[in-house]
């Protein structure tokens, strides 16, 4: 079988057209992270319930989960160019109307309009990219670009939003997507090629339906049991989730023309580059969540400087580009990912050691090899995932390592959270008020900065993110020991 696609482009277009997929990445992972910095402003303005709250934020993430198998696949079938543009120009639609909501609900809905056209824009940018570089190490060096546009927009948004929130009102941090959205649909109309399955058989509705069924209730009791705490709902969700995955993979095991061809995971070396890629996203999200915390909340650092302090880790990722391709070289594959996850693993233990620290350089200094080992892996086990398959079935592909990229971040932050929470509950004294054992966040609100009970409360909060710090590492040791063992090397 082969794919639609045009003839070759020149060497300068295809990195021109890279340019636009980077820059569509980017939007997509700046956007997802610039909303935490607004919420006060337009919490003040809007006045939503907790409930609204809780939705304003978490509605983009279920959104994006649920639909990424299910736009990959209709980006094969339709034309990868197409629906990319399509979703760009929805998402600058969505974007306007999430600015200049005038209600909570009207946001609300606005976020999910977003998470639905970052699902389509997502798995298309990878798949153009197998389209684009069929040449392996241009390939690799083409990922490794979009990998640091990708970890490069999730510092990259609270820096963008606490600029533009001292001088703007909170829909800015929206209304800031049109302009550059524009840029995009002009640029990708132009540069990009077109691509497609030419033979996509018919489109299962019904797959369609029970992925996201697995995956929304998933998430959100993963989401709801942090929050509220294991009750019924997170049981009768997760139950839904569980059953709806069980039947999703059976029926994609007897579709003639299934919507992820799950037999793909009987390669150890697909399964192993998928395990990798969830496990560096879980480990890194996890901790920059809580970590953006922690700068503000104990050393005392404003939105933008806690946006410049973890800039170390997204510099360190981007100088994966001119790394990757000598690492693979002198490793192989298989090895090269094993390494990179043992070296993010040893910075997350040298965060836990320095966030005592008093001096924060020691900590940046840190996080160079975690944003360098989390970088590089997210590199290759993207490449090996789309090197699996054939071209004609890179939209699907892309949708699988996309999914766990989305579910890694969620799941990072949820359960490394649920550890933060739980540690530093523990570390607190037993009389402690509830509103300090809620969280540090509400404790800063409630007492004295200068008080012994307010120091007491940041160093229980340092403990926590200790000890989520090395958790995180143990868990990264386990993914690059399942790297090393079954994603091949092609080296003696």
């Amino acid at each position: 079988m082969t794919t639609y696609a045009p003839a070759p482009l020149s060497h300068r277009r295809r990195w021109a057209a890279l340019g636009v997929l980077v820059g569509a990445v980017l939007l997509l992972a700046v956007d997802g992270t610039v909303l935490y910095l607004a919420v006060p402003s337009l919490t003040r303005e809007l006045s939503p319930s907790a409930t609204e709250i809780l939705w304003i934020g978490d509605v983009y993430s279920l959104a994006l989960a649920g639909l990424l198998v299910t736009a990959g696949n209709l980006a094969d079938r339709f034309g990868r160019k197409k629906v990319l543009l399509i979703g760009t120009a929805a998402f600058g639609v969505a974007s306007t109307l999430a600015a200049f909501s005038p209600t909570a609900g009207v946001l609300v809905a606005a976020r999910l309009l977003l998470g639905i056209a970052a699902a389509t824009i997502m798995p298309s940018t990878l798949s153009i990219i197998r389209t684009l570089f069929t040449d392996p190490r241009e390939r690799t060096r083409a990922i490794a670009i979009w990998s640091a546009g990708s970890g490069g927009g999730i510092a990259l948004g609270p820096l963008v939003g606490g600029a533009l929130l001292e001088h703007y009102w909170w829909g800015s941090v929206f209304l800031i997507n049109v302009p550059i959205v524009v840029v995009f649909l002009v640029a990708g109309a132009w540069l990009l090629p077109e691509s497609r399955d030419p033979n996509p058989g018919r489109f299962d509705l019904l797959s369609a339906a029970l992925s996201m069924a697995a995956i929304v209730p998933l998430v959100y009791a993963v989401k709801h049991a942090i929050g509220s705490g294991v009750d019924t709902q997170v049981v009768l969700t997760a139950a839904v989730g569980l059953v709806s995955g069980f039947l999703f993979v059976r029926r994609q095991r007897r579709a003639a023309d299934p919507l992820i061809d799950v037999t793909l995971f009987r390669n150890g070396a697909f399964s192993g580059a998928v395990v990798a890629n969830f496990v560096a996203v879980f480990a890194l999200m996890g901790l920059l969540f809580f970590f953006s915390q922690y700068l503000q909340l104990v050393r005392g650092f404003s939105p933008l400087q806690a946006g410049l302090a973890e800039m170390p880790a997204t510099l360190a990722s981007i100088a994966v580009v001119a790394a990757v391709g000598v690492v693979v070289t002198r490793l192989g594959r298989g090895r090269a990912v094993a390494v990179s996850l043992a070296v993010s693993a040893v910075g997350l233990l040298l965060v836990a050691v320095t966030e005592q620290a008093p001096q924060y350089i020691w900590l940046g200094l840190t996080l160079v090899p975690v944003g360098l080992g989390v970088g590089l892996a997210l590199t290759l086990t993207v490449d090996s995932v789309l090197s699996a398959v054939p071209r004609d079935k890179a939209g699907s592909a892309s949708a699988i390592s996309e999914t766990a990229y989305e579910l890694g971040a969620a799941l990072g932050i949820a359960l490394l959270g649920s550890v933060v929470t739980l540690v530093y509950r523990g570390l607190l004294p037993s009389d402690a008020a509830p509103g300090v054992r809620e969280s540090l966040a509400t404790a800063v609100t409630v007492l004295d900065p200068a008080s012994p009970q307010a120091e007491t409360a940041r160093q229980a909060f340092t403990g926590a993110m200790q000890v989520t710090s090395v958790a995180a590492a143990v868990v990264t040791a386990a993914a690059a020991v399942i790297a090393w063992r079954t994603i091949p090397s092609g080296k003696d």
